[in-house]
């Protein structure tokens, strides 16, 4: 009776949430487009040996933006934030509500134990199927605790529980399919024409992500753990290499997008 009974109360959550999940407009043009420059101010993110992530991610943000404007100056770009300040995560996730934007892009670069690692990934919203994502949600989530009334804005959310990440098992964003679209020709700009390595499209539970109702990524541009993928991030070629390989992902999603509806 007792398992019948979570069945039923999972259904029911996952009804909830799905009724409440705006579904994607029909005639869709990709005209707003809101670049989020991860963290900022008083949290600054993962660091290297002489670089911080909130400052890659900013000068990255700037680079993207600037080409897209350029170069298709009918998009209308919107930057969560244009210098170093702080940003909570459901603020970020609000200016691209707010601003009706066709797509959000968060830029962050990576970081890990293992010295080692390497590459771009980029993630999309969605329930993880490895631990070692899991582990990149929760350093990315953990932000929210410098907000003093986290409980209360985030539901009672705890980054460091496995058990909040359920939530997210049971919601299928109306948006996931497209935001997988954009997120493998991000992945397939890095690998075949920034000829960084790629460690491909991934899931995970990302409250800046969940709390957007567009297309959204995530895009960890490097590990700054390591330390020749950081001498090449803090290059103003490296930089310009990710930014121009985003650009392009974005470029190529619009034309697609467009001419599919």
């Amino acid at each position: 009776m007792r398992n019948i009974g979570l069945t039923l109360l999972l259904a029911a959550i996952t009804l909830l949430i799905s009724s409440n999940t705006p579904l994607p407009p029909t005639d869709v043009k990709v005209d707003v487009v809101v670049i989020d420059a991860g963290h900022g101010g008083k949290d600054s993110g993962t660091r290297g040996r002489t670089l911080l992530e909130k400052d890659l991610s900013l000068k990255i943000a700037l680079k993207v933006g600037e080409y897209i404007e350029k170069n298709i100056p009918d998009v209308k770009v919107i930057y969560t934030r244009k210098d170093d300040r702080y940003l909570a995560l459901d603020e970020r996730a609000a200016i691209a509500n707010k601003n009706k934007a066709d797509l959000f892009i968060c830029i962050h670069a990576n970081a890990n134990p293992n010295v080692k690692a390497f590459g771009t990934e980029t993630f999309i919203m969605g329930p993880h199927v490895d631990e070692k994502n899991l582990e990149v949600a929760k350093r990315e989530n953990a932000v929210i605790l410098m907000d003093k009334d986290y409980k209360e804005r985030y539901e009672g959310f705890d980054p460091n529980s496995p058990e909040s990440y359920i939530l997210f098992t049971l919601t299928q964003s109306a948006y996931q399919e497209s935001s997988a679209r954009f997120a493998q020709k991000v992945e397939e700009q890095f690998k075949n024409r920034v000829g960084r390595v790629s460690r491909g499209v991934k899931q995970a539970g990302f409250l800046v992500l969940w709390r957007t109702t567009m297309p959204s990524v995530l895009i960890e541009t490097g590990f700054l753990s390591n330390a020749n993928e950081e001498k090449f991030l803090e290059t103003e070629q490296g930089q310009e290499l990710i930014a121009s390989g985003i650009y392009r992902a974005f470029k190529d999603y619009k034309t697609e997008v467009e001419s599919i509806n």
